[in-house]
């Protein structure tokens, strides 16, 4: 009977390992199921389960050691992002101001001329048949201020008996005698003046007597004032203007031909026609 049970006990011997391994396989096997129901079970949890497998071989105190397997089963975040979109708001750049000029500083515009004016001017009658350019050019000198006698002016001029030779002669003398050059020849071509022309000889006289300036006319032919006087001075003559009225339209003028008629009204579009094939000094 002994030696029965130890011949049994024997045999039993080799073939522990293959159960011990086949116990432990078992108990992993166990092990992975019951986690993995665990996980199954409860996403939400994030605490670690905690599994627990028993071998099944015998009572050897080895295999009632009960093998231990953490399965981690915190899922993965499902919270939405907290990342923030981008601001639509509209920018709260205020636009820039407008800056307007200072109308204290900004430059004051010219005044508007005057509708008629007259200068005071110191009147002489030529002292002989020749000298209406010497004249002519001393009257138009009196009214800024400078005093020149006829002979004084007839050398610069180049007046002989033939006369004073044309309007560059006077425009020269009188910027010799007034400071700064003001004047300057325009000639009026052709046996009439153009409409542009008239224009221009009205624009010139009111910027020369709003300056304190007479302008100096040199005609030939005939001309009607407006009283209805008639002038006429075939071989040419020079005059000068030392006033106008209705914004230019109408010019006075100071004929040093004759004394009895030392003054008086015409249009500027008859002076320009008077003026024609000849020129003036503004």
């Amino acid at each position: 009977m002994t030696h029965r049970l130890k011949r049994q006990l024997r045999r039993l011997t080799p073939e522990r390992p293959y159960q011990l391994a086949a116990a432990s396989a078992a108990a992993l096997v166990l092990a992975t199921g019951a986690g993995a129901l665990a996980v199954g079970s409860d996403e939400d949890s994030t605490s670690p389960q905690l599994v627990t497998a028993t071998s099944g071989a015998g009572n050897d105190l080895a295999d009632s050691i009960p093998e231990t397997v953490v399965v981690n089963a915190a899922p993965p975040s499902t919270e939405p992002s907290s990342t923030e979109p981008p601001s639509t708001e509209p920018s709260s750049t205020e636009p820039s101001s407008v800056t307007t000029a200072d109308p204290d500083l900004t430059e004051e515009a010219a005044p508007e001329p005057p509708t008629s004016k007259l200068l005071e001017y110191d009147y002489q009658a030529q002292i002989n048949f020749y000298y209406c350019g010497p004249a002519a050019v001393r009257n138009a000198l009196s009214a800024t201020g400078v005093e020149r006698t006829q002979d004084e002016l007839a050398g610069p001029l180049g007046t002989d008996q033939f006369g004073t030779d044309s309007a560059e002669d006077t425009t020269r003398v009188l910027n010799a005698e007034v400071e700064g050059d003001p004047y300057q020849t325009r000639m009026i071509s052709g046996g009439s003046a153009t409409s542009a022309q008239m224009d221009q000889l009205q624009a010139d006289v009111v910027k020369a007597i709003t300056e304190d300036r007479s302008v100096v006319v040199n005609i030939a032919g005939s001309a009607t004032d407006t009283a209805g006087g008639w002038h006429s001075f075939p071989g040419g003559h020079y005059v000068a203007v030392v006033g106008y009225d209705d914004d230019g339209r109408l010019v006075q003028i100071a004929d040093s031909a004759n004394p009895a008629t030392s003054s008086y009204w015409m249009t500027t579009i008859a002076l320009a026609n008077w003026a024609a094939t000849r020129g003036y000094s503004a």
